[in-house]
């Protein structure tokens, strides 16, 4: 029996080439897609969206103070006896801390004393006349009704009794005159002893013993009082232009040249409205309040504060330099896409800025319903046809002003003003009929919150996705000079373009 024979067994190294040649050419295509990516990327620069913390400060100098300081002065004029405190020394309410000759004012005294008897003495005899007077005058009526005097003698008896009774009215204003002066200088001596008028540490002393007071003109200041060291103060100078962004009750952080290693806090208590004008440079003060109970803090300190406008914690941050950025083909870079799919219409952000401010307002059924019918109407404005010709702006900046006018302080603020009034002023007309449903401190709210989303900065920045510009219209926070904070469709990680790389050689 014959066996077929076996057919030869075909080799595998054939496929070898091939499938090297296939490997090649799949790697290739890979490094090339990859290359060409990274290289689409390397051509910008980028920044990364952050999620952190922004605080904004405004920096002022100012000098410490006592929250109250009496001075102390004389009242008299003579020479001073006695001090009895010195500087830095604690005193209490009522305590002697010098004292006046008063020899002079006790000289006076006797005097009056003396013209007060000599008064008394002639008030005396005035009675005396005018006792006399009153009797005459008796008889001679009497007499004159039975026609035993002359009538002139009975006038006569008359004006003599009017006369005698002005003097002793003279008499009696004379004591009450020399009373009073002798009184004066009784005061007087009480005031030629210094007392201090509150609780406090004595800051400064002007007199030493033997010297002469003058107060002819003016009262001498003797002492200088700090009422209470454990509450001191602290008066900045503020610049016009930050001036609007300080409030009562803001944190304030300062240092002093004396403790390099501490800084302290304080709070601001007051914003005065009497403006300094220095050179052209208007500033105003604003009075901050200092715990001071370990005596550390000295009056006349110089210090270097800085006022806490804003703390923004766990915020989306971008570096400002994204948004300096502006590229020339700006109108060819496409708009990126909502969350919902869509692409963002003119004023992107207003509605949902003015939906989360009625959320937080508890709305019921019937306010909610003319709210969701204002908005409404404000997104079908927000979508209709935008007007072409030299006055439109750009595509993709929310319906605004040109990008970058408002981060960047390009512009006439005075047209700024103006195309944001319109707004505010359109907005309160669409949202008229819903505001009108709100009680009075809610309705306060709304106004509040309509006009910050109005004046609230909204530009356009540039973020990079698969080596592609995408423009992303957001709404810009505070800013601390470095970063800003943002809020729209960006999510942390993403990379914002700062600027475009010169192209190798």
């Amino acid at each position: 029996m014959s066996t077929r024979p076996k057919p030869p067994r075909r080799s595998l190294t054939r496929f070898v080439p091939l499938l090297v040649i296939a490997a090649i050419v799949a790697g290739g295509a890979w490094w090339w897609t990859k290359r060409g990516a990274a290289d689409a990327e390397g051509a910008w620069r980028t920044t990364p969206v952050e999620r952190g913390d922004i605080r904004v400060v405004i920096s002022a100098t100012g000098t410490l103070s006592a929250t109250s300081t009496v001075t102390v002065g004389s009242q008299v004029s003579g020479q001073i006896t006695d001090v009895l405190v010195d500087f830095n020394d604690a005193v209490e309410k009522g305590q002697v801390l010098a004292r006046i000759d008063p020899a002079t004012f006790q000289a006076q005294i006797e005097q009056g004393s003396a013209q007060v008897n000599s008064a008394r003495a002639s008030l005396a005899q005035a009675q005396a006349t005018l006792r006399n007077a009153q009797l005459d005058y008796d008889r001679k009526a009497a007499l004159a009704g039975q026609q035993l005097v002359a009538r002139s003698d009975v006038d006569l008896a008359r004006a003599a009794l009017d006369q005698a009774r002005a003097q002793a009215t003279a008499a009696q204003a004379q004591i009450v005159q020399q009373t009073a002066a002798t009184q004066t200088s009784r005061i007087n001596v009480e005031r030629t002893v210094i007392r201090s008028p509150v609780d406090g540490t004595i800051l400064t002393r002007s007199i030493e013993p033997g010297q002469t007071v003058a107060a002819s003109l003016q009262a001498p200041e003797l002492f200088t009082i700090a009422e209470d060291l454990r509450k001191m103060r602290i008066e900045l100078a503020v610049d016009e232009a930050d001036i609007g962004k300080v409030q009562v009750g803001q944190s304030v952080s300062f240092t002093a040249d004396a403790f390099e290693d501490r800084r302290f806090q304080g709070k601001v208590e007051q914003v005065r409205l009497a403006a300094t004008t220095t050179n052209n440079v208007v500033t105003y003060p604003v009075v901050v309040s200092v715990d001071n109970a370990d005596g550390t803090l000295l009056p006349g300190l110089t210090v270097n504060a800085e006022i806490e406008v804003s703390n923004r914690s766990d915020v989306l941050k971008i570096a400002n330099a994204a948004l300096r950025y502006r590229p020339a083909d700006a109108a060819d870079i496409p708009m990126a896409a909502r969350p919902d799919g869509g692409n963002a219409p003119r004023g992107a952000g207003l509605a949902e800025d003015l939906a989360a401010a009625a959320a937080s307002m508890r709305l019921d059924a019937r306010q909610q319903a003319a709210f969701d019918a204002a908005l409404a109407r404000m997104r079908e404005r927000q979508q209709a046809p935008r007007p072409q010709g030299p006055g439109a702006g750009g595509r993709g900046n929310a319906g605004g002003p040109p990008p970058g006018m408002m981060a960047t302080g390009g512009g006439d603020p005075n047209v700024q003003a103006q195309i944001r009034q319109r707004m505010l002023d359109r907005f309160q007309q669409t949202f008229g009929a819903f505001a009108a449903t709100l009680d009075d401190n809610r309705r306060a709210q709304w106004n509040r919150a309509l006009a910050a989303t109005v004046g609230a900065t909204r530009v356009t920045v540039y973020r990079l996705v698969d080596g592609r510009r995408e423009a992303v219209p957001v709404r810009l926070g505070a800013s601390d000079g470095s970063a800003t904070e943002v809020s729209g469709s960006l999510a942390e990680g993403d990379l914002i373009v700062t600027g475009e790389r010169a192209a190798s050689q």
